[in-house]
């Protein structure tokens, strides 16, 4: 993967999150999202707390809070799951506006949009902060599995490739004439499909030939091999680290 390829959800910029090996980002964020989840969801004070965190982290960071907001539009299908809890779960019931809720529904519901809610935002700010290539050499030094680093980096470099294709196939279609405006037009539509799909074969087949050619065995070569320092170790480990504190008090005080 060349150097230069940034995903969508990445944010270009010279911080102090930005410059922390990518090893030591992965860690910070699974421990954090695991000390949230750990949380007693009676402790509402204490996801406050962690939402403060997560707000410190962006701020050194310099993410804008609009830019993180937007990426937390992806946990709506959640939101929406959450918000029918109160009517659907069975249990004691009290009135809030007029409305008959389920007591446990509403736990429920708050322990849904509060966890998921935490753990996006943390894995957003990993990605906003972390090239794709640099989270797939910080997979690679926690030692996941090599094949499964391989399926992904290939999975990113040629995502964008295949978009391509299907846009220069759109492009063909349009300038001929088409434009897909019912059912009668799902035929072209599957053709379509099937040329992308056969295509897109046919160049990995291409792509590992080639592989083969320059001598790969079913490993790929460590180009970048990231460490990291003690100190880097900590200012990581700082998230999650308050994180259990807060989470340790909550136990305690609930």
């Amino acid at each position: 993967m060349g150097a230069g390829h940034a995903h969508r959800l990445y944010r270009h910029g010279h911080s102090p999150v930005h410059g922390l090996p990518p090893h030591t980002k992965i860690v910070a964020a699974l421990g954090f999202v695991v000390v949230v989840v750990s949380t007693p969801r009676e402790a509402v004070w204490a996801f406050a707390a962690y939402a403060a965190l997560l707000a410190a982290v962006a701020a050194k960071a310099r993410i804008p809070a609009g830019f993180l907001l937007r990426r937390l539009l992806v946990e709506a299908p959640f939101v929406a799951f959450a918000l029918l809890m109160p009517f659907v779960v069975p249990g004691e019931q009290t009135r809030v506006l007029g409305i008959s809720l389920s007591v446990p529904g509403l736990w429920g519901a708050w322990n849904v949009l509060a966890k998921g809610t935490l753990g996006v935002a943390a894995s957003v700010l990993l990605a906003a902060t972390t090239e794709l290539r640099a989270l797939l050499l910080g997979l690679q030094r926690l030692k996941l599995p090599p094949l499964l680093v391989q399926i992904a980096s290939f999975m990113i470099r040629y995502g964008d490739v295949i978009t391509d294709e299907m846009r220069r196939m759109s492009v063909a279609r349009r300038s001929r004439g088409f434009e897909a405006r019912g059912v009668r037009h799902w035929g072209v539509l599957a053709k379509s499909a099937g040329a992308l799909f056969i295509r897109s074969y046919e160049r990995g087949e291409r792509v590992h030939l080639a592989m083969v050619s320059r001598g790969y065995t079913g490993t790929m070569p460590v180009l970048d091999e990231t460490t990291a320092t003690r100190a880097q170790w900590a200012h990581a480990a700082a998230l999650p680290l308050t994180a259990l504190l807060i989470c340790l008090l909550g136990w305690t005080l609930r």
